[in-house]
């Protein structure tokens, strides 16, 4: 296998669609499939990530929705350009998209989405916090029908109504 100039094996994120024409345990297979390519061409997978069904952005070969999952490996440049042209022959995988990525472990991914879920709950507190002080600062006024009343009878009794 060929390496970079540090001396590592490149690493690579596959993002890709699977139709929603499979049931999510027919996914579960195809996903399996992908990764078979992936190890077929030599290649390590270090992380994998299943999103589940979601709605896509424009249709794709007619689906509107499609089970994402993502894949991280390690592999030489020649075997990705393999398995990047099985993928776009396969007809289970609606899209797929690799990058060059820098190699993390599980631990600092899972620290990356404690991070990322901690920055969410401080905007939805900040958010809410706003919120209140909007409401706070906002003294709603009584009006008695008298005073309206009276207010009425003042700007009809004008003669300057124009």
């Amino acid at each position: 296998m060929a390496k970079n100039k540090s001396g590592k094996m490149p690493h690579y994120e596959l993002l890709f669609i699977v139709s929603n024409k499979f049931s999510e345990d027919e996914v579960k297979d195809v996903v399996k499939d992908v990764h078979k390519i992936i190890t077929d061409n030599e290649g390590k997978i270090t992380y994998t990530e299943e999103w589940g069904k979601k709605k896509l952005s424009y249709p794709i070969k007619g689906f509107q929705f499609g089970y994402y999952s993502l894949a991280e490996f390690d592999s030489s440049g020649e075997k990705v350009n393999k398995i990047n042209n099985e993928l776009r022959l396969s007809t289970e995988v609606l899209r797929h998209l690799i990058v060059a990525k820098v190699s993390r472990t599980a631990e600092e991914i899972q620290a990356e989405k404690k991070q990322a879920e901690k920055k969410i709950i401080a905007k939805a507190k900040a958010e809410t916090e706003v919120v209140e002080k909007k409401e706070i600062e906002k003294p709603k006024k009584a009006i008695d029908l008298k005073d309206l009343d009276e207010k009425l009878d003042r700007i009809l009794e004008t003669d300057d109504l124009l």
